[in-house]
């Protein structure tokens, strides 16, 4: 038995019979000689009904636009002219009942004693491939459009994710700092109101992120307002949305933050700054978690957590009558608040590392650290600016140091005034390490592509004229 399967699959016709694809054997005259039954199958032609017959003028005539294709200009003859291998994805051929499908084949010449007596062309009816590829463009253009009509929505989610907000903000080791953090985790599985308290720059917006990362809502929406960027009329359309028409300018419908953060967290930075009229709507939806659009009369039911963040005393400005009493309980259920920096000094180390590695890959330096003395300086300090006075003041040493290691050049306690003074006095000197930091990531190459004048936003001729201002030269970096 074996012997005998193995004399049929030793029997060429057998084989090419029995494959999925099409198959045509063509003469010098390109006149068929062999066809077997799978391009019987796709074709509906028999073989009867072609064999010696130019196979070309019964379903290769075409092309898929109904214009004629020559048969000179058939690949399948040209590979019995010139002897050449073609492989062909874009045509179509077409059937005994006048439709077309449209083909992948390989065309390929056959020799006997070095000269060409025929060609194979080899084929198969490629409509699912197609069919397959058209859903996918129509899925992705269907995305596409979703993705157009959401990214006005959307965009100041996508500048929060993009924006450089404090990553070395939960850095620390003192014992008010782990305080802190084991607060946060106490509270985050919960969907309890937090109130983060605390001075600008301390890192509230960092830690209302982390709570809601550790959060049972962590990979829900994460929304932020300011609710001191709005002016109250405007205010409440972003926290509640609009419909069409519902204002001058209101040329379409909005969800607001609200709608937007739905099964998520909702943080409301700078709550302080809301106006009573506000304050009394937002109590509305923090107690019946219901609200309607600016202009609309449906009710939206929201299932959301907020975390609501201030530098001002609450407390202080309810007694003043200009913070509501039921809306300041409501939101304060667990407060939360974050040291400043003078109270957690001995943190400096720490928050200086994490903040080097990032101001390395933002500004391409290679900075090791600080100087001892450095951190001596930064630990005397009181930073009434917080971590966010520590970066802007690392990034200016760092924009400055000619090191690996950064010093600090200028003290700390300066007004404002003088450190625009000061600025202006080192402008030159700035100027100057910042044009030899570009130069050295270009190997001193000023023009062309990959030069300094491209990436530094000058015409080549500019550079060169501020070089020799400047007393910059390649000798000179050598010699320094």
């Amino acid at each position: 038995m074996s012997h005998l399967l193995k004399r049929l699959l030793n029997d060429p016709e057998l084989l090419l019979n029995s494959v999925g694809e099409g198959i045509y054997g063509f003469d010098l005259s390109g006149n068929a000689v062999f066809i077997n039954p799978a391009a019987e199958r796709m074709t509906g032609w028999k073989a009867e009904e072609l064999i010696g017959k130019k196979i070309h003028q019964y379903h290769h005539h075409s092309h898929a636009d109904g214009s004629p294709y020559p048969a000179d200009e058939c690949n399948i003859y040209c590979t019995m002219f010139d002897g050449k291998v073609r492989q062909i994805s874009d045509e179509v051929f077409w059937r005994k009942d006048g439709s077309s499908f449209p083909v992948e084949y390989t065309s390929t010449p056959v020799f006997k004693d070095g000269q060409i007596i025929g060609a194979v062309a080899i084929f198969r009816d490629v409509t699912k491939q197609h069919e397959a590829e058209s859903a996918l463009r129509a899925a992705l253009e269907q995305v596409k459009t979703l993705t157009e009509q959401l990214k006005e929505e959307n965009s100041y989610l996508l500048e929060e994710l993009n924006a450089d907000w404090q990553g070395s903000g939960l850095v620390g080791q003192s014992h008010i700092f782990q305080a802190m953090l084991e607060q946060i985790n106490l509270v985050a599985k919960t969907s309890s109101t937090v109130l983060i308290l605390g001075e600008n720059g301390t890192g509230k917006e960092l830690v209302a992120r982390n709570l809601h990362r550790l959060s049972n809502r962590g990979n829900k929406p994460f929304v932020k307002v300011n609710c001191a960027a709005f002016t109250p009329s405007l205010l409440e359309s972003e926290l509640f949305g609009h419909e069409k028409g519902a204002f001058t300018g209101a040329n379409e419908r909005r969800k607001g933050r609200f709608e937007l953060a739905d099964t998520g967290t909702l943080f409301l930075d700078e709550i302080a700054e809301l106006s009573l009229e506000a304050q009394s709507k937002l109590l509305r939806v923090l107690q019946e978690q219901e609200f309607e659009r600016v202009g609309g009369s449906k009710t939206l039911k929201v299932d959301i957590r907020i975390i609501a963040a201030t530098n001002k005393d609450l407390w202080q400005m309810v007694g003043k009558g200009e913070f509501r009493m039921d809306l300041y309980y409501r939101l304060n259920v667990f407060p939360i608040r974050v040291p400043s920096l003078k109270e957690r000094k001995e943190d400096i180390p720490l928050l200086c590392t994490n903040l080097i590695n990032q101001l390395n890959k933002r500004l391409g330096k290679h900075l090791m650290g600080l100087t001892k003395a450095a951190i001596d300086k930064l630990q005397a300090y009181d930073w009434p600016g917080n971590i966010r006075e520590l970066q802007n003041i690392l990034e200016r040493e760092a924009i400055l140091s000619k090191g690996r290691l950064v010093s600090i050049s200028q003290p700390l306690n300066m007004t404002g005034e003088q450190v625009l003074e000061g600025q202006s006095l080192r402008l030159n000197e700035a100027e100057r390490l910042h044009i030899e930091h570009v130069l050295e990531l270009t190997n001193w190459r000023i023009a062309g592509p990959k030069g300094a004048a491209i990436k530094l936003g000058l015409p080549e001729s500019t550079l060169r004229s501020k070089m020799k201002k400047l007393n910059i030269s390649k000798n000179r970096e050598i010699q320094s």
